[in-house]
Protein backbone atom coordinates (compact mmCIF):
# COMPACT_ATOMS: atom_id res chain seq x y z
CA UNK A 1 0.00 0.00 0.00
CA UNK A 2 2.88 2.17 0.78
CA UNK A 3 4.23 1.25 -2.18
CA UNK A 4 1.50 2.35 -4.38
CA UNK A 5 1.30 5.72 -2.66
CA UNK A 6 4.79 6.62 -3.32
CA UNK A 7 4.59 5.12 -6.82
CA UNK A 8 1.16 7.93 -6.97
CA UNK A 9 3.24 10.58 -5.82
CA UNK A 10 6.31 9.85 -8.00
CA UNK A 11 3.99 9.91 -11.07
CA UNK A 12 2.46 12.77 -10.00
CA UNK A 13 5.81 14.73 -9.27
CA UNK A 14 6.81 12.91 -13.04
CA UNK A 15 3.93 14.66 -14.67
CA UNK A 16 4.45 18.38 -12.67
CA UNK A 17 7.78 18.38 -14.06
CA UNK A 18 6.91 17.58 -17.63
CA UNK A 19 4.33 20.12 -17.75
CA UNK A 20 6.82 22.77 -16.46
CA UNK A 21 9.58 21.17 -19.26
CA UNK A 22 7.47 21.28 -21.96
CA UNK A 23 6.16 24.08 -23.51
CA UNK A 24 4.15 23.57 -27.01
CA UNK A 25 2.86 27.85 -27.97
CA UNK A 26 0.43 27.55 -30.70
CA UNK A 27 0.61 29.75 -34.31
CA UNK A 28 0.67 33.13 -33.89
CA UNK A 29 1.73 33.28 -30.50
CA UNK A 30 5.05 34.63 -29.06
CA UNK A 31 5.54 33.63 -25.42
CA UNK A 32 8.30 35.66 -23.03
CA UNK A 33 10.18 33.10 -21.02
CA UNK A 34 12.01 34.62 -18.02
CA UNK A 35 14.65 32.50 -16.09
CA UNK A 36 15.19 33.39 -11.83
CA UNK A 37 13.58 36.51 -12.80
CA UNK A 38 15.07 37.70 -15.79
CA UNK A 39 14.10 37.90 -19.45
CA UNK A 40 15.66 35.25 -20.92
CA UNK A 41 13.56 34.80 -24.43
CA UNK A 42 10.82 34.59 -26.73
CA UNK A 43 9.24 31.32 -27.71
CA UNK A 44 8.04 30.74 -31.31
CA UNK A 45 5.66 28.77 -32.18
CA UNK A 46 6.16 24.76 -31.41
CA UNK A 47 7.66 21.98 -28.80
CA UNK A 48 10.17 23.65 -26.60
CA UNK A 49 12.48 22.35 -23.52
CA UNK A 50 12.31 24.60 -20.61
CA UNK A 51 13.91 23.82 -17.13
CA UNK A 52 11.43 23.55 -14.82
CA UNK A 53 10.87 25.37 -11.78
CA UNK A 54 13.60 27.93 -13.04
CA UNK A 55 12.31 29.02 -16.52
CA UNK A 56 8.74 30.16 -16.51
CA UNK A 57 6.57 31.82 -19.25
CA UNK A 58 5.84 35.80 -18.27
CA UNK A 59 3.88 36.87 -20.47
CA UNK A 60 2.29 35.33 -23.56
CA UNK A 61 1.31 37.81 -26.86
CA UNK A 62 -0.84 37.04 -29.54
CA UNK A 63 0.59 38.50 -32.50
CA UNK A 64 -2.53 38.70 -34.93
CA UNK A 65 -4.08 41.70 -35.99
CA UNK A 66 -6.09 43.21 -33.24
CA UNK A 67 -9.04 45.45 -33.54
CA UNK A 68 -9.26 47.83 -30.48
CA UNK A 69 -12.67 49.81 -30.18
CA UNK A 70 -11.19 53.67 -28.85
CA UNK A 71 -14.01 55.16 -26.57
CA UNK A 72 -15.91 58.09 -27.70
CA UNK A 73 -14.48 61.33 -26.61
CA UNK A 74 -15.64 65.33 -27.00
CA UNK A 75 -13.41 67.00 -29.54
CA UNK A 76 -13.18 71.40 -29.92
CA UNK A 77 -13.06 72.05 -33.66
CA UNK A 78 -11.07 75.12 -34.54
CA UNK A 79 -14.66 77.38 -34.60
CA UNK A 80 -15.32 76.31 -30.80
CA UNK A 81 -17.39 73.71 -32.29
CA UNK A 82 -17.94 70.73 -29.83
CA UNK A 83 -17.99 66.79 -31.78
CA UNK A 84 -19.03 63.56 -30.23
CA UNK A 85 -16.18 61.40 -31.68
CA UNK A 86 -15.13 57.83 -31.57
CA UNK A 87 -13.25 55.04 -33.47
CA UNK A 88 -11.70 51.92 -34.00
CA UNK A 89 -7.61 51.01 -34.06
CA UNK A 90 -6.09 48.41 -35.64
CA UNK A 91 -2.72 46.97 -34.17
CA UNK A 92 -0.32 44.24 -33.92
CA UNK A 93 2.25 42.95 -31.87
CA UNK A 94 5.64 42.46 -33.44
CA UNK A 95 8.26 42.38 -30.23
CA UNK A 96 6.93 40.28 -27.54
CA UNK A 97 10.02 41.29 -25.28
CA UNK A 98 8.82 45.23 -25.83
CA UNK A 99 5.65 44.51 -25.31
CA UNK A 100 6.02 42.67 -22.35
CA UNK A 101 8.45 45.18 -20.54
CA UNK A 102 8.03 48.63 -22.58
CA UNK A 103 4.99 49.62 -20.80
CA UNK A 104 2.74 47.95 -18.18
CA UNK A 105 -0.58 48.17 -20.16
CA UNK A 106 0.37 49.01 -23.99
CA UNK A 107 -3.44 48.41 -25.02
CA UNK A 108 -3.99 51.34 -22.41
CA UNK A 109 -1.38 53.29 -23.72
CA UNK A 110 -2.11 53.63 -27.36
CA UNK A 111 -5.65 53.78 -26.68
CA UNK A 112 -5.09 56.88 -24.42
CA UNK A 113 -2.78 58.41 -26.85
CA UNK A 114 -5.04 58.21 -29.81
CA UNK A 115 -7.66 60.17 -28.19
CA UNK A 116 -5.37 62.99 -27.51
CA UNK A 117 -3.92 62.77 -30.90
CA UNK A 118 -7.48 63.05 -32.19
CA UNK A 119 -8.18 66.10 -30.07
CA UNK A 120 -5.08 67.69 -31.05
CA UNK A 121 -6.21 67.14 -34.80
CA UNK A 122 -9.21 68.25 -34.88
CA UNK A 123 -8.33 71.02 -32.82
CA UNK A 124 -6.70 72.25 -35.95
CA UNK A 125 -9.89 71.60 -38.02
CA UNK A 126 -13.12 73.82 -38.83
CA UNK A 127 -15.94 71.96 -38.28
CA UNK A 128 -17.07 71.55 -42.07
CA UNK A 129 -13.48 69.85 -42.83
CA UNK A 130 -13.73 67.29 -40.19
CA UNK A 131 -16.33 66.21 -42.16
CA UNK A 132 -14.34 66.47 -46.05
CA UNK A 133 -10.87 65.26 -44.19
CA UNK A 134 -11.36 62.26 -42.33
CA UNK A 135 -8.37 60.35 -44.28
CA UNK A 136 -6.20 63.06 -43.07
CA UNK A 137 -7.44 62.29 -39.40
CA UNK A 138 -6.66 58.73 -39.86
CA UNK A 139 -3.23 58.90 -41.44
CA UNK A 140 -2.09 61.91 -38.61
CA UNK A 141 -3.37 59.15 -35.70
CA UNK A 142 -1.67 56.51 -37.38
CA UNK A 143 1.47 58.26 -37.73
CA UNK A 144 1.77 59.29 -34.40
CA UNK A 145 0.71 56.30 -32.54
CA UNK A 146 3.12 54.30 -34.39
CA UNK A 147 6.13 56.30 -33.44
CA UNK A 148 5.34 56.27 -30.25
CA UNK A 149 4.02 52.50 -29.91
CA UNK A 150 7.41 50.78 -31.49
CA UNK A 151 9.07 51.22 -27.66
CA UNK A 152 5.85 49.17 -27.12
CA UNK A 153 6.72 46.55 -29.26
CA UNK A 154 3.92 46.98 -31.33
CA UNK A 155 2.85 48.83 -34.82
CA UNK A 156 -0.11 50.62 -35.45
CA UNK A 157 -1.94 49.58 -38.77
CA UNK A 158 -4.97 52.03 -39.32
CA UNK A 159 -6.94 54.27 -37.70
CA UNK A 160 -10.76 54.79 -38.61
CA UNK A 161 -13.14 56.84 -37.52
CA UNK A 162 -16.48 55.61 -36.95
CA UNK A 163 -18.73 58.71 -36.02
CA UNK A 164 -18.60 62.26 -35.95
CA UNK A 165 -21.36 63.80 -34.25
CA UNK A 166 -22.00 67.59 -33.91
CA UNK A 167 -24.64 68.96 -31.43
CA UNK A 168 -28.38 69.02 -32.21
CA UNK A 169 -28.31 73.03 -32.53
CA UNK A 170 -24.98 72.64 -35.54
CA UNK A 171 -27.22 69.54 -37.05
CA UNK A 172 -29.62 71.89 -37.17
CA UNK A 173 -28.26 74.62 -38.90
CA UNK A 174 -25.95 72.63 -40.80
CA UNK A 175 -29.50 70.73 -42.39
CA UNK A 176 -30.57 73.65 -42.84
CA UNK A 177 -28.09 75.45 -45.23
CA UNK A 178 -28.10 72.23 -47.36
CA UNK A 179 -31.65 72.56 -47.78
CA UNK A 180 -30.64 76.56 -49.05
CA UNK A 181 -27.97 75.56 -51.22
CA UNK A 182 -30.01 73.09 -53.03
CA UNK A 183 -32.71 75.38 -53.47
CA UNK A 184 -30.87 77.86 -54.35
CA UNK A 185 -29.02 75.13 -56.97
CA UNK A 186 -32.27 74.15 -57.94
CA UNK A 187 -32.98 77.59 -58.67
CA UNK A 188 -30.18 78.58 -60.41
CA UNK A 189 -30.87 75.12 -62.64
CA UNK A 190 -33.91 75.83 -63.87
CA UNK A 191 -33.32 79.58 -64.67
CA UNK A 192 -30.86 78.58 -66.94
CA UNK A 193 -33.18 76.11 -68.27
CA UNK A 194 -35.41 78.64 -69.17
CA UNK A 195 -32.45 81.03 -70.45
CA UNK A 196 -31.82 77.87 -72.66
CA UNK A 197 -35.11 77.60 -73.88
CA UNK A 198 -35.75 81.28 -74.84
CA UNK A 199 -32.24 80.88 -76.56
CA UNK A 200 -33.50 78.07 -78.98
CA UNK A 201 -36.81 79.59 -79.21
CA UNK A 202 -35.20 82.80 -80.84
CA UNK A 203 -32.64 80.59 -82.70
CA UNK A 204 -35.44 78.39 -83.84
CA UNK A 205 -37.60 81.31 -85.05
CA UNK A 206 -34.64 83.31 -86.83
CA UNK A 207 -33.30 80.02 -88.64
CA UNK A 208 -37.02 79.49 -89.75
CA UNK A 209 -37.32 83.30 -90.97
CA UNK A 210 -33.83 82.66 -93.08
CA UNK A 211 -35.31 79.35 -94.93
CA UNK A 212 -38.76 80.72 -95.04
CA UNK A 213 -37.02 84.07 -97.13
CA UNK A 214 -34.60 81.34 -98.88
CA UNK A 215 -37.58 79.94 -99.87
CA UNK A 216 -39.53 82.62 -101.26
CA UNK A 217 -36.57 84.43 -102.51
CA UNK A 218 -35.71 80.97 -104.76
CA UNK A 219 -39.44 80.71 -105.61
CA UNK A 220 -39.43 84.03 -107.01
CA UNK A 221 -36.63 83.37 -108.86
CA UNK A 222 -37.73 80.42 -110.14
CA UNK A 223 -41.29 82.02 -111.47
CA UNK A 224 -39.18 84.62 -112.95
CA UNK A 225 -36.95 82.13 -114.86
CA UNK A 226 -40.02 80.23 -115.77
CA UNK A 227 -41.90 83.25 -116.99
CA UNK A 228 -38.87 84.33 -119.02
CA UNK A 229 -38.49 81.04 -120.66
CA UNK A 230 -41.76 81.45 -121.80
CA UNK A 231 -41.47 84.89 -122.85
CA UNK A 232 -38.46 83.88 -125.07
CA UNK A 233 -40.33 80.46 -126.57
CA UNK A 234 -43.23 82.72 -127.52
CA UNK A 235 -41.47 84.86 -129.52
CA UNK A 236 -38.54 82.20 -130.56
CA UNK A 237 -42.19 80.20 -131.89
CA UNK A 238 -43.69 83.76 -133.34
CA UNK A 239 -40.34 84.86 -135.23
CA UNK A 240 -40.26 81.32 -136.59
CA UNK A 241 -44.10 81.44 -137.84
CA UNK A 242 -43.41 84.80 -139.23
CA UNK A 243 -40.19 83.54 -141.20
CA UNK A 244 -42.17 80.28 -142.41
CA UNK A 245 -45.25 83.20 -143.70
CA UNK A 246 -42.50 85.23 -145.36
CA UNK A 247 -40.72 81.99 -146.94
CA UNK A 248 -43.94 80.67 -147.96
CA UNK A 249 -45.00 84.03 -149.41
CA UNK A 250 -42.12 84.33 -151.66
CA UNK A 251 -42.53 80.56 -153.33
CA UNK A 252 -44.88 80.08 -156.16
CA UNK A 253 -48.42 80.69 -155.13
CA UNK A 254 -47.84 81.93 -151.37
CA UNK A 255 -49.50 85.29 -152.55
CA UNK A 256 -52.71 83.40 -153.97
CA UNK A 257 -52.59 81.44 -150.54
CA UNK A 258 -52.41 84.35 -148.25
CA UNK A 259 -55.26 86.20 -150.22
CA UNK A 260 -57.13 83.30 -149.70
CA UNK A 261 -56.48 83.60 -146.20
CA UNK A 262 -56.59 86.75 -145.56
CA UNK A 263 -60.04 86.46 -147.29
CA UNK A 264 -61.84 83.93 -144.94
CA UNK A 265 -60.58 85.55 -142.36
CA UNK A 266 -61.83 88.68 -142.86
CA UNK A 267 -65.63 87.33 -143.65
CA UNK A 268 -64.73 84.76 -140.46
CA UNK A 269 -64.08 88.31 -138.27
CA UNK A 270 -68.20 89.48 -138.98
CA UNK A 271 -69.45 85.88 -138.39
CA UNK A 272 -67.99 85.89 -135.12
CA UNK A 273 -69.23 89.77 -134.06
CA UNK A 274 -72.41 89.07 -135.11
CA UNK A 275 -72.36 85.42 -132.77
CA UNK A 276 -70.75 87.35 -129.75
CA UNK A 277 -73.35 90.37 -129.61
CA UNK A 278 -76.46 91.56 -130.12
CA UNK A 279 -75.26 94.25 -132.30
CA UNK A 280 -74.50 93.53 -136.29
CA UNK A 281 -71.44 95.05 -137.73
CA UNK A 282 -71.42 94.90 -141.61
CA UNK A 283 -69.14 96.48 -144.24
CA UNK A 284 -70.48 99.91 -145.90
CA UNK A 285 -70.92 98.34 -148.96
CA UNK A 286 -71.52 94.17 -149.54
CA UNK A 287 -71.49 94.42 -152.58
CA UNK A 288 -68.31 95.84 -152.73
CA UNK A 289 -66.03 92.53 -150.71
CA UNK A 290 -63.30 92.38 -153.58
CA UNK A 291 -62.51 95.94 -152.63
CA UNK A 292 -62.28 95.20 -149.05
CA UNK A 293 -59.79 92.28 -150.09
CA UNK A 294 -57.78 93.86 -152.25
CA UNK A 295 -57.52 96.44 -149.35
CA UNK A 296 -55.81 93.70 -147.41
CA UNK A 297 -54.00 92.43 -149.48
CA UNK A 298 -51.96 95.79 -150.33
CA UNK A 299 -51.33 95.70 -146.45
CA UNK A 300 -50.03 92.11 -146.90
CA UNK A 301 -48.21 93.04 -150.22
CA UNK A 302 -46.15 96.20 -148.35
CA UNK A 303 -45.06 93.94 -145.54
CA UNK A 304 -44.05 91.20 -147.74
CA UNK A 305 -42.22 94.05 -149.94
CA UNK A 306 -40.74 94.93 -146.64
CA UNK A 307 -40.17 91.71 -145.67
CA UNK A 308 -38.12 91.08 -149.19
CA UNK A 309 -36.23 94.52 -149.28
CA UNK A 310 -34.79 93.32 -145.97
Amino acid sequence: MDVTIVGAIVLVIVIVIAAQTIKIVPQQHAWVLERLGRYHSTLTPGLTIVLPFIDRVAYKHLLKEIPLEVPSQVCITRDNTQLQVDGVLYFQVTDAMKASYGSSNFVFAITQLSQTTLRSVIGKLELDKTFEERDFINQSIVNALDEAASNWGVKVLRYEIKDLTPPKEILHAMQAQITAEREKRALIAASEGRKQEQINLAAGAREAAIQKSEGERQAAINKAQGEASAILAVAEANAQAIQKVGTAIQTAGGMEAVNLKIAEQYVGAFGNIAKTGNTLIVPGNLSDMSSMIASALTIVKGEGGVARKG
